[in-house]
C-alpha cells in the first residue's frame, strides 16, 4: 500500500501536474529561471528539516554509474535528490540540465539518484537505460525501477518528480514537472545551512558508463535527410552534423566542434547540443537544423560552412507563442521538413507542429493546442503527444510521428479548416502501445520517431523506434506491416537487426536509416529488401590536432629511454581486444613527429595503418641529441565478424629520447584497448 502519509510532509515543496486522461505524468512545463545561484545561505526563517524517514531502496535492484547498489542510510550526511524519470519523456530530458547545474554547484554536498520507471516496456531494459544515460551523458546513479516499488513508496504521480532527504535521512518534499532547479536549490542551500556540522563532503565513488563507451565514428545519430548528392547525419551524442558522400562513405564535411554549446560561426568553430532533425533547401543550398537542447533552428550555408541561428534564443520556452525569428522562444524542436518554401517543426516539447515563414521570418504554432494527449479534431485544438518525425505526401497531407501516444497521425495542415486523424496505433490514451500489425487503429507502435514518404510505392516508411523496426503503412487502409527487422541488434542482409532507430530519409530506392543505439547508418535497399551498413571514411580529418588540450583520445605519457645514433624500429605495440582487428578498408593511420631531435621516418611523417596487423615496426633515424617524438595513431577497428560496424581509437604517444653514441635500437609504443561498452 503506498504510504499518503508521505504526500503530506511533501507539501513544503510540491506542485502537482497531471495529464488529461489523468495518467502519472509531468507535462505541464513551466519556465526555467535563469537566475544564477545563491551567494549567501539562505535565513532559516523555516526549517526544512524532515519529520518521517526516508523509505529504503527495496534489495535486488539494477544500479547504472555506480559500482555497488546504494542504500540511503550509507548517505547519512548528504543531501539526497531522487530524480523519477523515464526516458522517452521529454519533461524528464528538459530537467536533465537541472540536475547537472546543482550537480555542479554542490559537487560534494548533493547526491542526485536517478529513479528510472519506466512508461513503456522497452524503457524498463536496463541495457536500454544504460545506453541512454550515455546518450544523455547522465554520470549519476541511476536505478532501475522497473516495477515501480520505489515510486509507489514516494507516491510519485508523474514524470519528473523529484525527491529531497535531508543529510538525517529524513523527507524534505517532492515537486512534479519541470522547474527543478529555481524549486531545489534555495531548499538544498538551507538544509546545507541548518545541517551544517553534520555534512558529509566525502566523494562518491561512481562510475560512469560513459568512461568505458566504445569510441564510435557517429554516437547516437538520431536524424538524417539527403540533398544535393550528399547525406547529412545529426551526430547527436558528438553534437555535431556530418555531411558524408553516400556511395563512398568519405566524410566531406563536419559542423560543430563536438563540444555541447550555442555558437555560431565558420564549420568547426560552431557549436550544437544534441542536434535531431534536418532538412536540406536546395534552393539556398541551406541545411536546416533542430538543435535540440539549445531550443533553436540552426541554419548551415553549405557553400561557406557557416552556421548561424534561424530562430531560438538558446533557452527553453513556454507558454507556445507566435514570434519574430530573433524573438522565439523554442521548446524541444526534433523533426524538420521544407514543404512549399516553409519549414515545419515537430516541436517536441510543446507537443505541437510549427511553421516557420522562411520569407516572412515569423515562426507559429500550426497543428496542437499544446496540451499532451490522443484527442483529435481542428488544427490547433487537437492534442499531440511529443511530435517527432514529419513527412508531407505528394497530396499536401502532412503525417507525423506521435511519439509518446505511439502513432502515426495525419494534419491537413495547408486547409484552413483542416482537422487531423489516427492512420496507426491507437487513440485510446498514451499508455496504449505494442508491436501489432494490423489495420488503422488495430496496429500497436512502441514510441515511433522516424517517418518518410515513398512517393513510389504511394506510402509511408516509419522506424518503429522502441521495437527497433521499420514498418511500412499503407495511407488509404492505415494498414501497417513490418518490413524489416526483429529483436533489437545488429545485423546485415535480408533479415536485419535495428537498435532504436530514429530517422529515416529516402533517395530513390535507397533508405538510409540512423540507427541510433547501433551509432550506425544503415543502408536499405527497397528493390533487394536488404540492409547494409555505411562504413565512414576521413571523419578523423575533422578531429582537434594532437596539439590541442581536448584531444579526443587517450595521451599515453612515456618515461625517457636512450638509443643509438642511426637507424631503428618504432613499435606500435597496440593491443586490440580478443576478436577486433583493424579494418580492412577504413583508414587507419599514424603520424609521426619530433621536438629537440632529428628524426628521419621512413615510411614518412603519415603513414597508412589500414588492414594492418598489430603490432606494427615503423623504421627511424636517429641523429644524437635529446628530444621527444611523438605518434599520434588512429585506428579503426572491429569485430572479426562485422566489419561494417568501426570504433575509433585515438592515442597520441610522447616518447622522450636521449640519443648518443650507446643505447638501444628499438622504441616500444605500448597501449591496450580495453573491450568497447556498447
Amino acid at each position: 500500500m503506498r504510504p499518503t502519509v508521505l504526500l503530506v510532509v511533501a507539501a513544503l515543496l510540491l506542485t502537482s501536474c497531471s495529464s488529461g486522461d489523468g495518467a502519472p505524468r509531468g507535462d505541464a512545463p513551466t519556465t526555467t529561471s535563469t537566475a544564477g545561484p545563491i551567494e549567501e545561505p539562505v535565513p532559516v526563517t523555516q526549517s526544512y528539516a524532515g519529520t518521517i524517514a526516508a523509505p529504503e531502496f527495496p534489495d535486488g535492484l539494477d544500479w547504472i554509474n555506480t559500482p555497488n547498489p546504494l542504500r540511503l542510510a550509507d548517505l547519512t550526511g548528504k543531501v539526497v535528490m531522487l530524480d523519477f524519470w523515464t526516458y522517452g519523456c521529454i519533461n524528464c530530458i528538459h530537467v536533465i540540465p537541472d540536475m547537472k547545474r546543482l550537480e555542479a554547484e554542490y559537487p560534494d554536498e548533493l547526491v542526485v539518484i536517478g529513479v528510472h520507471s519506466a512508461k513503456f516496456t522497452h524503457e524498463g531494459e536496463t541495457e536500454n537505460i544504460r545506453q541512454i544515460v550515455q546518450r544523455y551523458e547522465v554520470d549519476h546513479p541511476v536505478v532501475n525501477d522497473r516495477d515501480f516499488a520505489i515510486w509507489e513508496s514516494w507516491g510519485a504521480r508523474a514524470w519528473p518528480t523529484m525527491a529531497l532527504i535531508d543529510p538525517a535521512g529524513n523527507v524534505v518534499g517532492m515537486h512534479a514537472g519541470e522547474g527543478f532547479y529555481e524549486v531545489a536549490q534555495p531548499v538544498i542551500e538551507s538544509l546545507l545551512y541548518e545541517f551544517s556540522d553534520q555534512i558529509d563532503r566525502s566523494p562518491l565513488p561512481i562510475t560512469p558508463e560513459r568512461a568505458t563507451a566504445a569510441n564510435t565514428a557517429l554516437s547516437f545519430p538520431g536524424k538524417v535527410a539527403v540533398g544535393d548528392g550528399l547525406l547529412y547525419i545529426s551526430d547527436t551524442g558528438h553534437h555535431r552534423v556530418v555531411a558524408v558522400e553516400p556511395t563512398t562513405g568519405e566524410v566531406v564535411a563536419v559542423y560543430g566542434n563536438g563540444i555541447p554549446g550555442f555558437k555560431s560561426g565558420p564549420a568547426l568553430e560552431a557549436q550544437f547540443d544534441s542536434p535531431q532533425g534536418l532538412a536540406f533547401d536546395p534552393v539556398s543550398d541551406t541545411l536546416y537544423v533542430a538543435d535540440t537542447n539549445n531550443h533553436a533552428i540552426r541554419t548551415i550555408d553549405i557553400g561557406s560552412g557557416e552556421v548561424t541561428t534561424l530562430a531560438g534564443t538558446g533557452a527553453l520556452g513556454w507558454p507556445p507563442a507566435a514570434s519574430l525569428f530573433d524573438d522565439a522562444r523554442l521548446n524541444s524542436p526534433w523533426g524538420l521538413t521544407l514543404h512549399q518554401g516553409d519549414l515545419w517543426i515537430a516541436m517536441a516539447g510543446f507537443h505541437q507542429i510549427w511553421t516557420a515563414d522562411l520569407d516572412g521570418g515569423v515562426i507559429s504554432p500550426a497543428v496542437g493546442s499544446s496540451r499532451e494527449g490522443v484527442a483529435n479534431g481542428g488544427l490547433t485544438a487537437a492534442e499531440l503527444a511529443q511530435p517527432s518525425g514529419l513527412a508531407f505526401d505528394t497530396s499536401g497531407r502532412l503525417y507525423f510521428a506521435d511519439s509518446e501516444s505511439s502513432s502515426i497521425r495525419y494534419a491537413d495542415a495547408l486547409l484552413p479548416d483542416g482537422q487531423t486523424g489516427i492512420l496507426s496505433g491507437s487513440n485510446v490514451n498514451l499508455f496504449d502501445y505494442g508491436d501489432i500489425d494490423g489495420a488503422g487503429t488495430a496496429a500497436r507502435l512502441q514510441h515511433p520517431l522516424g517517418i518518410v514518404w515513398d512517393s513510389v510505392s504511394g506510402g509511408l516508411l516509419i522506424a518503429d523506434t522502441y521495437n527497433s523496426k521499420l514498418k511500412r503503412i499503407d495511407p488509404e487502409t492505415g494498414d501497417t506491416s513490418t518490413y524489416l527487422g526483429s529483436d533489437r541488434g545488429w545485423a546485415d542482409g535480408a533479415s536485419p537487426k535495428f537498435y532504436e532507430p530514429g530517422g529515416l530519409a529516402l533517395s530513390g530506392r535507397t533508405l538510409y536509416v540512423a540507427d541510433t543505439n547501433n551509432h550506425v547508418i544503415r543502408v536499405v535497399d527497397l528493390d533487394t529488401d536488404t540492409a547494409s551498413t555505411l562504413v565512414l571514411f576521413g571523419i578523423e580529418r575533422f578531429t582537434p590536432p594532437p596539439d590541442a588540450a581536448d584531444y579526443p583520445g587517450t595521451v599515453v605519457e612515456l618515461p625517457p629511454v636512450a638509443l643509438a645514433a642511426g637507424d631503428s624500429v618504432i613499435r606500435l605495440a597496440v593491443e586490440l581486444p580478443e576478436g577486433y582487428k583493424i579494418n580492412e578498408d577504413a583508414p587507419s593511420s599514424v603520424s609521426l613527429g619530433a621536438t629537440g631531435v632529428s628524426v628521419t621516418f621512413a615510411g614518412g611523417e603519415e603513414q597508412s595503418l589500414t588492414g594492418a596487423t598489430l603490432p606494427v615496426d615503423l623504421g627511424a633515424t636517429f641523429d644524437t641529441g635529446s628530444g621527444t617524438i611523438t605518434a599520434d595513431v588512429t585506428l579503426l577497428y572491429c569485430k572479426n565478424d562485422s566489419e561494417g560496424l568501426c570504433i575509433i581509437e585515438q592515442v597520441l604517444f610522447r616518447q622522450p629520447v636521449t640519443v648518443g653514441a650507446v643505447g638501444g635500437k628499438e622504441v616500444v609504443l605500448p597501449h591496450r584497448v580495453e573491450v568497447p561498452d556498447f
